[in-house]
């Protein structure tokens, strides 16, 4: 009974964030500086501490670092060599709609890394319940605390790479049910600890990736004000806040 109220409550924490984000499309740049501090503040506050965490009985700290580099780079590969990512405007129209392809399978590429991330989180909260249920209760509410922000950052990389309200609609529930699932499988599924810290050492990766390099500068390009600057120190501190927090 537990675990379904969790469930229930990380996909419609989930949904409000993604349709908080949909509302105020007009104001994406913001949107996307908050999203690119949240999406750091993941990697920097949850992910990597708890990596080692997790990892340090059997993997050295280099080791996992190295994972995590091995992660951003990878994604940096895809970036660049197979999505070919660029911020030029293209003037012919060929170029263009072939530019469109590319981000669209971008923008789904990236929204699927983050569902992963919540299918992770869904896999903690149901494996934290296996050890005690005072553990899993301290694990549910911080996956719960930044699961509202799972739902900005989806939705914002989506419509960032020129997707419709539809696609990022679509995205959207696939990442609110992704903790669901991930939650429901803990119950035939077992992950140990040491591949569990690895996986979460090449997502801190990931989400080094997509914050620093992608949402940060795109949230930048068209409007360069002060705004976008304070909305990802917001995106950022909300998240160490919201940890903390939880971890309490």
């Amino acid at each position: 009974m537990t675990l379904f109220f969790i469930a229930s409550a990380a996909f419609f924490a989930t949904i409000c964030g993604g349709l908080f984000a949909l509302k105020l499309s007009d104001k994406l740049h913001l949107i996307l500086g908050f999203s690119a501090g949240a999406v750091l503040g993941v990697a920097f506050f949850d992910l990597m501490p708890e990596a080692i965490e997790l990892g340090q009985k059997f993997h050295d700290p280099s080791t996992l670092f190295a994972i995590m580099a091995l992660g951003f780079a990878s994604y940096l590969v895809m970036d660049r060599l197979v999505f070919l990512h660029g911020h030029t405007h293209e003037t012919d129209d060929d170029h263009k709609h072939h530019s469109h392809a590319k981000e669209a399978v971008r923008g789904s590429f990236g929204a699927s890394t983050l569902s992963f991330h919540s299918l992770l989180d869904g896999l903690a909260v149901g494996f934290a319940f296996q050890v005690s249920p005072a553990v899993g209760v301290v694990v549910a509410s911080a996956v719960l605390a930044h699961d509202f922000s799972d739902g900005i950052n989806t939705v914002s990389f989506i419509m960032k790479n020129g997707g419709s309200r539809r696609t990022a609609l679509t995205w959207l529930l696939v990442d609110a049910a992704a903790p669901v699932v991930g939650i429901f499988a803990t119950m035939f599924v077992t992950v140990s600890e040491s591949d569990l810290s690895l996986l979460l050492s090449l997502f801190a990766g990931f989400f080094l990736y997509i914050g620093a390099s992608d949402l940060l500068p795109e949230s930048h390009h068209a409007h360069p004000k002060a705004w976008t600057t304070i909305s990802s120190l917001i995106g950022i501190a909300a998240l160490y806040g919201i940890i903390r927090l939880a971890g309490m």
